[in-house]
């Protein structure tokens, strides 16, 4: 068996793609779209037509890696429930 990777991302990376994911979010919402519903469409297949042209939100999540947005929406999610 191989040794497990390490996976890590900056303080500074990490608000970075909180400000894109908001600033999507509100471009889905105000083209009344179900804002998560789409994210997460556009997650699991990476393809970018889940995501409006609406304020430029399809380029900005494109900029963001996915493995690091599940990080911190996985560590998110888990903090808050503890």
């Amino acid at each position: 068996m191989g040794e497990t990777k390490k996976f890590s991302i900056d303080n500074q990376n990490e608000s970075e793609i909180k400000r894109i994911i908001l600033a999507t979010y509100e471009a889905l919402k105000e083209k009344g779209y179900n804002p998560i519903s789409q994210i997460v469409g556009y997650i699991l297949t990476e393809d970018p037509t889940y995501i409006t042209t609406h304020n430029n939100a399809r380029s900005l999540i494109r900029r963001v890696d996915r493995f690091e947005l599940l990080q911190i929406l996985l560590s998110d999610y888990i903090s808050n429930d503890i």
